[in-house]
């Protein structure tokens, strides 16, 4: 992955709140590195850069302002500390998802469960920029508890 990042700079008045509230959940499920108040990074990709322009697009239609630029930067320890940041963050989600996933057969519907669990482990994946080997934990943690179901699932009749 290169060090590139599509930055997003962008005000959004605070009142009416509901904007600037939905405008903060997308960046949180976009994965966005909030560097200050106002201003987020994500890797640089295609499809980044559009999540990006269209939060720019909301900001500017809640009557604030939103412009997308492209950054890098120029200290590659920089480049790493927010890598790490990022990888920090979604390891502690999938973290959740194996401690969930560990408990989910004494939940009163362990089958409905995991597919809450599926869908919480796509999502984080959606945003997760920078895989480490949690999110092959976690995978390996639905798969064990997908088994564990399936054998004490009770035999249909024929």
């Amino acid at each position: 992955m290169s060090e590139d990042w599509v930055m997003l700079v962008y005000r959004v008045p605070r009142e009416p709140s509901t904007p600037r509230i939905a405008i903060w959940r997308k960046l949180r499920k976009y994965g966005a590195y909030q560097l200050t108040d106002g201003v987020v990074l994500l890797p640089a990709s295609a499809r980044t850069r559009e999540q990006l322009e269209w939060v720019a697009e909301d900001a500017v239609s809640a009557g604030g302002s939103g412009e997308v630029w492209s950054a890098a930067p120029t200290n590659p320890a920089e480049f790493e500390r927010i890598r790490a940041e990022l990888q920090l963050a979604r390891g502690a989600e999938y973290a959740e998802i194996v401690v969930e996933a560990q408990q989910a057969e004494d939940h009163a519907d362990p089958a409905k469960q995991l597919g809450v669990l599926r869908r919480r482990f796509r999502e984080v994946t959606r945003r997760d920029h920078f895989p480490t080997e949690s999110r092959e934990t976690a995978r390996q943690a639905l798969r064990t508890l997908a088994d564990r179901l399936l054998e004490t699932e009770p035999a249909r009749p024929s």
